[in-house]
């Protein structure tokens, strides 16, 4: 019989609405049965392509015994991390401070008021490597609540002021300097990887925030020493394992420091920024490797993670099942296009045993099956399987290990296709066809400049419909964000710190791109939410929900990028860029106020702020301006907005159109210069001599020589 979680949107949670326990959703009346049970409450998160939230779903939430129990002594409650970050965001926080560690599942008892008292991740069902079963668990803190209630109390109590104390307000502090970007240069150089590239030991994740900061350092000042990290990390991560080498995009990281092993998921968030990333690299330095990987993970976020109406789904599990169906369907047949069937979590076919990389991991015998023994034998040399194997089982992820210039380019492209043709065949990965505003934000910046820069317009339509998703669903008439929608269903869940930001990110970039004034507009709305709902009017810090959300036992506050940027940089850079386009002193002087975080923590943990440097090094530069007036069928017009598009001058902003447009600021009073498409650049306040010649243009914004 289903719970209550059968009427939930979130694919997470209707992957536990037929477990026997009794779950709740995070709402009040899961506060008021304990309350009125007199229990604590399990609070238990998680998301859906999360493994071991799998693993401890199926030891544990579907043993009746232990449902059981839980029924009989808490209140359950389950939270999806990706449509509630906030919740998560104030417990994990709990469990790291009393821990020193986290992860999800995370795993939290709480009093009927909310306030944590007991903390862990993943309990196994029988103890193991010193970690108590997770019946174990709950019966020392049912023995706990029943025979110490008043030491509980206490220890809640205390956690919560102690978490209160850590609010964050930085003020009078100024912006980060030319020192203190130089300091986060020299300690990201002491921790660089120069072996294999990347940062800190295993698990590796994909840097995005951090390259993005490299290469726009780099452009600045013309450091070497950060292109170069930035050149060589981004070579190593498309060459790992940890690309997939057959259908493109990244999964979530790499279980060893040599990027080969990776953890399978795949997520929207990750594709989105590394597309962007691969793009700015090939922008900067005309490499063929960065062109194909932009393009191919772009390709596969649209083939794979786009949902009917056109916005993008959260993930691909890390899990399929392990066998491979002999007559699984016609060739060819795109993961995307299976899943359309079969999203939300759902899986197909098969023995039901599910596998951690089943989907994507190969043996000798099975690329011979395949391709048959002679290009079976270039494909392993090619693509590194071995007898021994790279992962379990004697099955290898496949690489590039070796340069792809050795091998002839047709037959390796052919092999490439066979065998992405019967991995189609395989049993496919479930699939979260949540859409969260955020990170479709990140798609849309990513696929609006990754088609203006490769000539690929399919790609700009996609982000184009994904903006118009957001505005039509997740939008309402006063410009507040919903979190999440599902099936064309807005969700319950108000929009975060990030939401705001990220889309209003998206939204700037298609303005950059397509001329259209209108995404100028919405992205200002929603920073105008920002500055109201989100800012602290006395310090300038900013949290992560608004004035008038949800009240939490704390309001969460982080300015450190995780797996996206957080919501403080993210707000920062794009309340910095809107400034730059309409000339509105209040956003820019918001950005410069939630920089100040950077000055104080930049140079001390630079991995963690990213974003907030790269938004710095665009504040150092201008960042600047640049106005393209003339005929949009023109020539002339469309080579000068290429012009500055490709451009790696720090977070330049531009817009195109006549110069009697009244939705672009911008344009405003450009007059063509002897009848020709000109172009205009400004920053602090100083422009340059405008000009018709679109090399001109080219030197000026620091063009890379990418043909």
């Amino acid at each position: 019989m289903s719970n209550r979680l059968a009427q939930a949107t979130s694919p997470y949670l209707l992957q536990h609405a037929d477990n026997p326990v009794d779950w709740w959703p995070w709402e009040p009346g899961a506060f008021e049965e304990a309350r009125r049970r007199g229990v604590p409450i399990l609070l238990s998160v998680g998301y859906s392509a999360c493994h071991w939230c799998h693993v401890m779903a199926h030891e544990s939430f579907e043993d009746d015994e232990t449902a059981a129990y839980l029924n009989a002594h808490f209140v359950s409650v389950k939270v999806d991390r990706e449509e509630r970050p906030d919740v998560d965001a104030v417990y994990m926080e709990a469990v790291q401070a009393a821990t020193g560690q986290g992860g999800w599942p995370m795993t939290v008892f709480l009093t009927p008021d909310a306030e944590p008292f007991y903390f862990g991740t993943y309990f196994p069902p029988a103890p193991r490597h010193g970690m108590p079963s997770f019946r174990q668990v709950l019966e020392g803190v049912r023995a706990a609540w029943a025979d110490r209630r008043g030491e509980v109390a206490e220890v809640a109590g205390k956690i919560v002021r102690d978490l209160a104390g850590r609010e964050l307000k930085f003020a009078a502090i100024d912006v980060p300097g030319e020192e203190e970007l130089a300091q986060a240069l020299l300690g990201l150089t002491r921790e660089y990887d120069a072996t294999r590239g990347g940062f800190g030991g295993a698990p590796k994740f994909p840097p995005s925030m951090v390259i993005e900061f490299l290469l726009r350092h780099a452009a600045r000042t013309g450091s070497e020493g950060a292109l170069q990290m930035a050149r060589d990390t981004c070579e190593r991560m498309a060459r790992g394992g940890i690309y997939d080498q057959l259908g493109g995009g990244f999964a979530r990281y790499s279980v060893d420091r040599e990027w080969i092993v990776p953890h399978f998921e795949k997520m929207l968030y990750d594709n989105a920024l590394l597309c962007r990333v691969y793009a700015h690299l090939w922008r900067a330095t005309g490499s063929e490797l960065a062109r194909r990987v932009a393009l191919e993970t772009a390709d596969f976020m649209v083939r794979e993670l786009r949902t009917d109406e056109g916005g993008f789904a959260s993930a691909l599990d890390a899990d399929s099942e392990e066998e491979v169906p002999r007559d699984g369907g016609p060739p060819g047949r795109s993961l995307g296009e299976r899943l359309q069937k079969g999203g939300g979590g759902r899986r197909e076919g098969g023995t039901g045993k599910h596998v951690e990389g089943a989907y994507y991991v190969w043996t000798p015998d099975q690329l011979t099956e395949v391709l048959g023994e002679e290009d079976a034998r270039l494909a392993a040399h090619h693509f590194g399987v071995t007898d021994e194997g790279t992962f379990e089982h004697g099955s290898s992820v496949l690489q590039l290990p070796q340069h792809e210039a050795v091998f002839d380019a047709e037959r390796i492209e052919s092999i490439r296709t066979r065998l992405n043709d019967a991995r189609s065949r395989r049993p496919a990965p479930g699939r979260d066809d949540k859409v969260v505003a955020a990170w479709n934000g990140l798609a849309i910046a990513a696929l609006a400049e990754t088609g203006a820069y490769f000539d690929r317009p399919d790609l700009v339509d996609a982000a184009i419909e994904a903006a118009d998703l957001l505005v039509r669903l997740h939008m309402d008439d006063r410009a507040h964000l919903a979190r999440t929608s599902k099936d064309g269903q807005v969700g319950a869940n108000a929009g975060v710190l990030e939401d705001y930001a990220d889309v209003a990110e998206g939204f700037l970039a298609l303005a950059s791109v397509t001329g259209e004034g209108v995404w100028l507009e919405f992205a200002g709305f929603l920073l105008d939410h920002v500055l109201v709902r989100f800012v602290d009017e006395e310090s300038g810090a900013l949290y992560d929900t608004a004035a008038d959300a949800e009240k939490l036992i704390r309001r969460p506050q982080d300015p450190t990028d995780n797996a996206t940027p957080s919501g403080w940089s993210a707000a920062a850079g794009a309340l910095l860029s809107y400034a730059a386009h309409t000339g509105s002193e209040p956003h820019r002087a918001a950005a410069e106020r939630a920089l100040g975080v950077v000055k104080a923590l930049g140079p001390r943990a630079p991995r963690f702020l990213g974003w907030g440097l790269a938004t710095a090094e665009a504040l150092l530069d201008g960042p600047r301006e640049v106005a393209v007036v003339g005929p949009e069928d023109h020539p002339g017009t469309r080579e000068l907005h290429r012009a500055a598009l490709l451009g790696t001058a720090p977070g330049a902003v531009v817009a195109v159109g006549t110069t009697d447009s009244d939705e672009l600021p911008l344009l405003a009073d450009r007059p063509l210069v002897g009848g020709e498409p000109t172009a205009y650049v400004c920053r602090n306040f100083t422009c340059d001599s405008p000009t018709t010649d679109a090399d001109r243009l080219r030197v000026g914004l620091g063009t890379a020589p990418t043909g």
